[in-house]
């Protein structure tokens, strides 16, 4: 079905691998529709609670943009392939009503970076080397690096790694927030269902409104506290919700059907 990935399910988790490795798993125009459409099937998919997206290979997760493709683009070809971008694959998979963990082995540059940013949660190999040199090629991160860098490290940090376009190693971004664990290169995709599973104990459709509610905050125009009263309020019209509380009351573990 997918030239550039594997798709694996795994119980309730969706396992995406970008597989070019010979790219360095580089985002070219036919990879960026295949995770729109593998991310969109998980989310769809009412049995699976978590997706887990990670790189073929031990030497990226994924490399960069693959530039070949864009090198003689005009101006507004540029505009139009960044927006296109944010829309069907970054700003896409950031508001998905199933989380998303990046599990990041070796190079996340560039778009890489970009599209771990994008998940909910980011995991990180010892190996892992994260950086944004779009500025060495007269460029500027276009996937919404400027933007969602910023959030996770602050400004100056952020404008530290553009206006270099260098490398940090894993442990400077565990230190700076920009991932949330660093693993050794085996313990990766363990670390990475680790983490799935605790998710998937407590209720999916709670977790789906907790998205929402906190991506509110980033989002020009919306009030991050009323989205998260209007989200709190929904909840109660749920099964997971009458299931919780009434577990809660029987002093037993809920049995959550997401």
């Amino acid at each position: 079905m997918y030239t550039n990935l594997l798709v694996e399910t795994n119980g309730q988790i969706a396992e995406i691998t970008i597989n070019r490795p010979n790219q360095l798993n580089a985002l070219n125009k036919e990879t960026i529709s295949e995770l729109h459409l593998a991310l969109k099937t998980a989310d769809e998919d009412q049995s699976i609670g978590v997706i887990i997206l990670t790189g073929s290979g031990e030497k990226a997760f994924v490399a960069g943009a693959d530039i070949k493709e864009f090198a003689d683009f005009s101006i507004a070809q540029g505009g139009e392939l960044a927006q296109k971008g944010q829309r069907i694959l970054f700003s896409f998979m950031e508001h998905l009503s199933t989380p998303v963990i990046a599990a990041v082995n070796g190079f996340a540059l560039g778009g890489g970076l970009e599209l771990a940013m994008a998940a909910h949660i980011r995991i990180a190999s010892s190996n892992a080397r994260m950086g944004l040199p779009e500025v060495s090629l007269g460029l500027i991160p276009g996937y919404g690096g400027t933007q969602r860098l910023a959030q996770l490290v602050g400004r100056g940090k952020a404008n530290e790694m553009v206006f270099t376009a260098g490398m940090i190693k894993a442990d400077e971004a565990l230190q700076w927030g920009l991932v949330n664990y660093v693993v050794e290169p085996t313990e990766l995709m363990d670390k990475a269902r680790e983490i799935a599973r605790k998710i998937l104990n407590n209720s999916g459709s709670a977790i789906s409104c907790a998205i929402r509610a906190i991506n509110a905050n980033f989002l020009d125009g919306q009030d991050g506290f009323d989205v998260e009263i209007e989200e709190f309020g929904k909840c109660f019209g749920t099964a997971d919700f009458t299931e919780g509380t009434t577990a809660f009351l029987e002093k037993r573990k809920p049995n959550f059907r997401n």
